[in-house]
């Protein structure tokens, strides 16, 4: 979709827009949403960053997907200046004035970091916001030290993008999110994350994902993710979240992976590796620094890890490749 032709829906007689899910877990799904409750959730973000008329606020993303369209409304509900660049992997690779607000995936981040002048460019952000997929420690790491204020997002589609940030640098760094103030946050029996955000969802959002609450129960609590429900391998009686196996390897193998399962008659599922790198390297590693239970039982190499079009691994289509080979 081009900026005229969502432009052209946004201002069109409907109280709606279309949307899709990013199909990070299956096939994606389109949706209608509200664009008061698009205008609320930009409303939301502008006012945490502290965002003024007239700043200004690159788009780099898809507007296929929500978080390119909230980056146009948050621009229209705040009056910021927008400067558009074709998305890549590499946003940041023409010259570009100052710019206090983007959004970017991992992937565009890390690509940055490459180049030395994209780099400094990166920095000089005054307010990064960084969500569509895990950020590893290695990237982590690589911005700890930046000057402006970088932030890890969670959200999803059913919120409108994001309902809650954590700082990636400086003295605020925290591996918990902070939910905005007017969103509140339990867990249900599944430990699972529940979210109760009024202004851009109005029902009650019962995730997959497992999370960890700081102490309370009031709508300032923190939380952290541990991983999705649905990707736990059940092994022998043995949990494991896969998410936490790929935070154990990142800092160990240096070429792209994904931890995947697959149907086994003796252990129920086994813990699947698909690798871009040699086999051999990926099973040398894991004997190193996983504890034996999360060890896979099988060592895969692909050409490509399976990704979605947002950059997020398409955990069905690696489960596939697993059953398969």
């Amino acid at each position: 979709m081009s900026l005229e032709e969502f432009l052209a829906e946004w201002n069109n007689d409907s109280p709606f827009v279309h949307v899709q899910t990013s199909g990070s877990t299956g096939a994606p799904k389109p949706m209608l949403v509200e664009k008061q409750r698009m205008l609320n959730s930009a409303r939301i973000t502008c006012d945490f960053l502290g965002l003024q008329e007239g700043d200004t606020a690159l788009l780099c993303m898809s507007l296929d997907y929500i978080a390119g369209k909230m980056m146009v409304v948050r621009a229209l509900e705040r009056h910021l200046k927008l400067i558009t660049v074709e998305p890549s992997g590499h946003p940041l690779d023409d010259n570009l004035c100052q710019i206090d607000f983007a959004a970017m995936v991992p992937m565009q981040v890390y690509n940055s970091l490459q180049v030395a002048e994209e780099c400094e460019r990166l920095k000089q952000i005054r307010h990064l916001i960084i969500g569509g997929g895990a950020i590893d420690e290695t990237l982590a790491s690589a911005l700890k030290d930046f000057p402006n204020h970088v932030w890890s997002t969670y959200g999803m589609t059913e919120t409108l993008s994001h309902i809650a940030l954590r700082r990636l640098n400086g003295a605020d760094a925290s591996d918990w999110y902070t939910p905005f103030p007017s969103v509140k946050v339990s867990m249900n029996e599944d430990d699972c994350l529940v979210i109760d955000a009024p202004l851009v969802s109005p029902s009650r959002l019962i995730t997959n994902d497992i999370a960890d609450l700081s102490s309370g129960t009031g709508p300032s609590d923190k939380f952290r993710i541990l991983g999705r429900k649905d990707n736990v391998i059940c092994s022998g009686g043995i949990k494991i979240q896969i998410e936490q196996v790929e935070r154990l390897l990142h800092p160990h193998l240096q070429v792209p992976f994904l931890i995947t399962k697959r149907p086994d008659a003796k252990f129920g599922e086994v813990v699947v590796l698909l690798t871009e790198g040699t086999v051999d390297e990926a099973r040398q590693v894991c004997a190193r620094v996983l504890p034996k239970y999360n060890q896979p039982k099988a060592y895969l190499h692909v050409d490509k890890i399976p990704l979605t079009e947002t950059g997020k691994p398409a955990r069905k289509e690696a489960e596939n490749i697993a059953k398969n080979r």
